[in-house]
This record gives structure tokens, sequence and C-alpha cells, in this order.
């Protein structure tokens, strides 16, 4: 059978994939998902608000419940008529992609960055350029050259995996070229040793994404939201589009809609713990590290991730493989589209136990 050619369905799995899956137990310095670090929620408080919200009725709102949706635009401090609430959001990419481009047409994006883009513009028939990251005493976007059919430019504030914040005046900067923005800011919570800015924009039509996979560490409540700001007369039309490709889908749930207000009252507490766990980490590797003069922690200011800076005597695969025999898990620098090598990243929402003597190992490899 013949399947279109939106991805590359039968794609091989990479080596470090299939050596993991049959070594023993491992220290995965990988693990970014919340529900399996080791997080203390307030399990009986979640389950009461999903109960009381499983007896609200089916009312298919597009655009989201009017309740959820104020929910939201009291927590970033907007008018809920800017609010969309999305499954994911994956999905709020996917949206957005098929309101702004057509098959053939392009969006922007810094590397390195999180590898799941690739994917969704594939899907949308639209074409994924990139532009840098480029590392001085910090991670600063570097020179974007838009095309002729080039439609959106992302940003991710903070970046996955830099941990790079978009600053004011590189805000400014791209707002210059007078291209709709996609900022991802499912991270903007989560400040390490910097304190970012929201993306919100007056003169330029601009889409803010956000949601509780991260904001309130529950990825499997499946609900994100898209804030539009940008001139009045540009904003609404893009929302009443988007109420159009949302109406064909109806796909939020809705008694997460309905316990969202909940939800968020609850969600400062399970933020708090999260930061905690990836500033106790980051802490942790800064001190390791710092009698490692081969290798170096690279500047990060928010999120869940750090970048090491290691020697390059292999390449990142054959680094990340020999850890293997070691018994950790990292993700080599090419899954993230580092263009040299010389890169590894590790997740800073590990269980600090793991996450040291992972780190530890890692040290223990580089020579002097």
């Amino acid at each position: 059978m013949k399947f279109s050619t939106r991805a590359h369905w039968n794609a091989p799995v990479n080596q470090l994939t299939r050596e993991r899956a049959w070594r023993g137990e491992l220290l995965d310095l990988t693990e970014t998902n919340p529900t399996r670090a080791g997080l203390d929620y307030p399990l009986d408080e979640l389950a009461d608000a999903m109960q009381r919200a499983a007896r609200a009725p089916y009312d298919p709102q597009p655009l989201g419940l009017r309740s959820a949706r104020e929910a939201v635009a009291a927590s970033l401090q907007c008018d809920a008529d800017d609010v969309v609430l999305t499954a994911s959001t994956s999905e709020a990419y996917s949206f957005l992609f098929k309101l702004l481009a057509d098959p053939g047409d392009d969006v922007l994006i810094a590397i390195p960055s999180y590898p799941l883009f690739e994917h969704l513009a594939a899907l949308e028939l639209i074409t994924l350029r990139t532009f840098p990251l480029e590392l001085h005493r910090r991670w600063e976007l570097g020179p974007i050259a838009p095309g002729p059919r080039t439609r959106a430019i992302i940003v991710v504030n903070p970046n996955n995996p830099t941990g790079s914040f978009i600053t004011p005046d590189e805000q400014h900067a791209l707002a210059m070229h007078g291209i709709p923005l996609i900022a991802d800011e499912v991270f903007l919570d989560y400040p390490l040793d910097a304190r970012g800015t929201t993306l919100v924009r007056d003169d330029l039509l601009t889409f803010t994404l956000g949601g509780l996979s991260k904001s309130a560490g529950l990825p499997h409540y499946k609900l994100g939201w898209i804030r539009v700001s940008g001139p009045a007369t540009e904003r609404r039309a893009a929302i009443d589009a988007l109420e159009l490709i949302a109406d064909n889908f109806l796909s939020v749930a809705t008694p997460v809609q309905a316990a969202l207000p909940e939800l968020l009252r609850i969600a400062p507490r399970i933020r708090a713990e999260i930061a905690e766990r990836t500033r106790a980490n980051l802490a942790a590797l800064h001190e390791i590290f710092a009698s490692v003069a081969a290798a170096r922690v690279l500047p990060v200011e928010g999120g869940w991730s750090a970048v090491l800076r290691v020697p390059r005597v292999m390449s990142d695969d054959e680094f990340a493989l020999a850890l293997l025999d070691r018994g950790v898990v990292v993700q080599p620098g090419y899954f993230f589209d580092f263009t040299t090598e010389g890169f590894i990243v590790v997740s800073l929402l590990v269980r600090p136990e793991i996450f040291a003597e992972g780190v530890r190992r890692i040290a223990a490899m580089i020579p002097a």
C-alpha cells in the first residue's frame, strides 16, 4: 500500500535507541515526563477536581468553554476573547500552520531546537527553514533571512534545549521582519539563571503558546492554549479563522476544560516543586563539573534541560553509546540539530539521586 509522503513512515530506529532497548536498569538523564520523575503531586485534589468536572454536560465550544478561557486569561492577564484552547501545544502548531501557510510555504525556527517541529511542519506540507542560535556569553538569535514564502517565525522562549530566553531587544528585532510570530512559552514559568518576558505584541500578529503539560506538570490532562495578540483587526480575524479550524476537531475534552479553573489554582504548587528540582539539579551539575577542565556546562537561563560541551574525541553518538556502557542515558546533540559535535543534553527533571550519579559517571569519562 502506498502512503503519502508527508512523513518518513518507516524511518529506521537509531542505534542509541536500539542499544538502549535491551539494556537493564539505566540512569536515565533524558526523562522529561514529570509524572515519572518522582514528584509529589496533590493527587487527591486533582482527582476531586476531575471527578466534579465529569458531571459537566457536553458543550462543544470551538474556542473552548468560556469558564476555561477566562481561567487561562486570568493567569495570563489578558482578555478571554484572545484565548483559544487546544488539546496540546502540538495541536496548536497544527492549527496555526493551517491558518498561516499553504502547502509549499515555509516557517522559520532557530536551531538547536526540539526535533518535533520538523515532523509537525511536514504533516502540514510546509517547509521548515532554520536560522542559528549562536553561543557567545549566552545563546543569542543569529541572522534571520525570511524568504518570499515565509509565513511565520517560531521562537521557543526559553529554548529547548539551550534554555535561552528571547530578550526584549531580540523580540523587537523579530518584529521588524513584519511576519507573524509563534512564541512557544511552555517553559516560561521555569527561570533558572535569568527571568524571561512573554512575547506579546500590539504591533504584529503574535501567537503565544502554553499548556498544562509544563505549567502544571500535567501532560496527560491534554490541554493547551494559544493567546493571540497584535493589531485589533488582524487579531480578531485570526481568532475567527482559528474558531473555524477548531470547530472541525472539537478535540479538547469537556472534563479537563470544566476543571481548568481549579487545576490552574493547584498548578503553582506543582510548578514550585518542579522548579526546586530543576534548580537543585543544575546546581549539582555545576558543582560536579567545576573540576572537569575539559568540559563545560553551557549557559542555561530557564527550562528543564542543560547542555554540556564535551571534548570532541569521538562523535556525540559514540559518546552517548559509551555512556550506555556505563549505565547512563543522555541525548546526543544531533538529536536537537546541533551543527557540530561535542554536545550532549541532559534533563534537569530527573530524580536528584539518579541525576547526580549519572552526571558523576559522565564527568569520570571525560579525559583530564
